[in-house]
């Protein structure tokens, strides 16, 4: 087995990788300013950015939740890999061999995660092929019965399995991959009772599910034949790559047009996202044969760049029982997303791939620009439950449906449906209103504990009041400056020195939550050698400010080495210090324009002092 990877070439290729590059193929980043990108945290749940990339320097640090590293340590946290897998990855991207410690040459992959990778790709590509021969024409028939032709499979990598027990297993095993490598990413079972194997998927039409970044990760696999005693839909089990609560299939094609428009519109299977795309719909996405939860929202959300609320969710659901069980789920977690959320059921309850083959793609675009708002679906729903003839009925359905509008939180939209279920239900606004603020009550105390509080054996998340936060400044070059001079005095006081920080603490700050931060500094000083530096300048601030004391002790400086470090927090701090001197300046000039040419006391001492300010800064130059 080949030894460590090269140092010259580990720096090489992370010299040839754009950070933002590989983040962006798993978040959605936004320019915040020169050099800086952010976007959603893809390791916590956060409705604001907080995650932020410097490109120019090669790192990422969230400041939420406190992740930060390169792209190695990037691609390690967010796929599980080795140190060693993520610079064969990046290398193989930016077309470097790699040498290795005991050998000049590029050695094989190496780590479970590189081989099951390369497993399913060597599966996918076998598949694909079957897909053209006389034994596939079952699959070729379904495929056409739904109205995708050979482009179409080419297209979305369709392929096709024997029904055979091991020709597939014999074709990896020619290729090197062993039994355990196989068994691990579930392409074979193994025979109960013996030590033996066969394939997994047999004379069924396969689809590729993919990562993010379009690594085959599983398969999902349509029965076909009258023979086949197995359930109708057959994916890969979960494995190391493969985690289904995680995936999405069809995402890799659509993440960067969710991104750019903003959208994504979720179906219910894999001949759904075909029809959707090829209809011109290419922001489809489907589970793989788990329901929609919550691990889903927290990848779509990271693509979506939801944060603003502009984004939409749509989602399509058949009208039949498990349609609406599942809009139901969908419900549930609805108040995760910023994003508006809509609900699209087809005509005569068609989906997608259904109504594609009917009715052509025209009528698939229709069917999700006539979507519907979640909430007015959920109210729907819940009142063709009950006889509104009655008032027995009407009574009822208003206490099930209140709850729904209470939930809202949007406290605009609020009044409108308080008003469309008043409508609906033929009931006094006054009363509805009345129905909803009670169910609104009653989420309150149930979150705070409180007597009358359901149980329903979970945990409540109490989200405490955000403190204030470093990406919540503004990026204007003063605020910048000032921002990033206090960053250098909190990490690096001793490498700036007592004569430049005494100076520092005396200038004025634009921002004036920058300067509760300066002030802080100031009283603590005397303080500014000591071990516990950070923890008495925190305690010196309000409560609301020590977050924004904390993250600007961590936030990264863009020196790498010690002694570039030392020239860089001296540097800014000096900056600093000038800008103030330069306000002075303009100021002393100011009032020399305008005194009285005849008080030549207060004209000279208006002078002197201009020449106080000049040998300062020039003194800071030599600094």
């Amino acid at each position: 087995m080949a030894g460590l990877i090269r140092q010259s070439d580990i720096e090489e290729v992370k010299a040839r990788t754009n950070i933002a590059d590989i983040i962006g193929d798993y978040v959605t980043l936004k320019s915040a300013g020169v050099g800086s990108m952010k976007g959603l945290c893809p390791f916590h749940d956060e409705r604001s950015p907080s995650f932020h990339v410097r490109p120019q320097v090669g790192f990422y640090h969230c400041f939420g939740c406190g992740e930060s590293g390169d792209v190695y340590s990037f691609l390690q946290k967010m796929d599980h890999v080795s140190f060693s897998e993520a610079v064969e990855r990046l290398a193989g991207r930016v077309g470097l061999d790699l040498h290795y410690e005991d050998g000049s040459g590029a050695a094989p992959d190496h780590g479970n995660r590189a081989r099951l990778l390369a497993a399913n790709q060597a599966a996918s590509d076998f598949f694909i092929e079957q897909l053209g021969r006389a034994g596939a024409e079952v699959g070729r028939a379904f495929l056409g019965q739904r109205g995708f032709d050979a482009a179409a499979a080419t297209r979305f990598g369709v392929g096709f399995a024997p029904k055979s027990w091991d020709e597939l297993t014999n074709h990896l095993r020619g290729r090197g991959f062993t039994t355990d490598e196989l068994t691990l990413a579930g392409l074979v079972s193994s025979r109960e009772g013996s030590s033996g194997i066969y394939d997994r998927f047999r004379g069924r039409l396969v689809w590729p599910i993919r990562d993010i970044t379009g690594q085959t990760i599983g398969f999902g696999a349509r029965k076909l034949l009258d023979d086949d005693k197995g359930p109708k839909y057959l994916n890969t089990p979960e494995s190391p790559v493969y985690h289904k609560a995680q995936v999405l299939y069809g995402l890799d094609l659509a993440k960067r047009d969710i991104s750019r428009s903003h959208q994504v519109v979720v179906v219910e299977g894999y001949t759904d996202v075909m029809a959707c795309h090829l209809a011109g719909i290419t922001t489809a996405v489907a589970t793989c044969g788990t329901s929609f939860g919550v691990d889903h929202i927290k990848v779509l959300r990271r693509v979506l760049g939801d944060d603003s609320g502009v984004g939409e969710v749509v989602f399509t659901f058949d009208p039949d029982a498990a349609g609406q069980k599942a809009a139901m789920r969908a419900f549930s977690e609805e108040q995760r997303f910023s994003a508006q959320t809509y609900v699209a059921v087809g005509p005569e309850g068609l989906d997608p791939c259904d109504l594609r083959l009917q009715r052509g793609d025209d009528a698939v675009r229709r069917l999700v620009d006539s979507k519907k708002p979640m909430f007015e679906f959920m109210i729907r729903q819940i009142l063709s439950q009950y006889n509104l003839d009655t008032v027995e009925g009407r009574t009822a359905a208003l206490r099930a449906a209140a709850p729904v509008v209470g939930e809202i939180r949007d406290p605009v939209l609020r009044p409108g449906y308080t008003r469309e279920l008043s409508r609906m239900l033929g009931v006094d606004m006054g009363d509805v209103a009345k129905a909803v603020t009670n169910a609104q009550s009653g989420a309150r105390a149930s979150a705070s504990g409180g007597p009358n509080a359901p149980r329903h054996g979970g945990v409540i998340e109490v989200v405490p009041e955000r403190p204030f936060s470093l990406v919540e400044l503004p990026t204007d070059p003063v605020t910048r400056l000032e921002r990033d001079g206090l960053m250098a005095m909190l990490q690096r006081p001793t490498l700036i020195g007592r004569d430049i920080l005494d100076s520092a603490v005396q200038t004025s700050f634009a921002n004036t939550s920058l300067a509760v931060v300066r002030d802080a500094i100031a009283a603590s000083l005397s303080h500014f050698e000591a071990a516990d530096w950070l923890e008495r300048v925190v305690a010196e601030v309000p409560d609301g400010f020590k977050n924004l004391v904390q993250e600007l002790a961590m936030a990264n400086l863009p020196e790498r080495t010690e002694k570039d470090v030392a020239r860089y927090v001296r540097d800014i701090t000096i900056v600093l210090i000038d800008k103030d001197l330069l306000r002075l300046k303009a100021e002393l000039l100011g009032r020399l324009q305008r005194a009285d040419a005849d008080d030549t006391e207060m004209y000279r001492t208006l002078q002197r002092e201009l020449v106080r300010v000049e040998a300062e800064r020039r003194a800071l130059r030599d600094e």
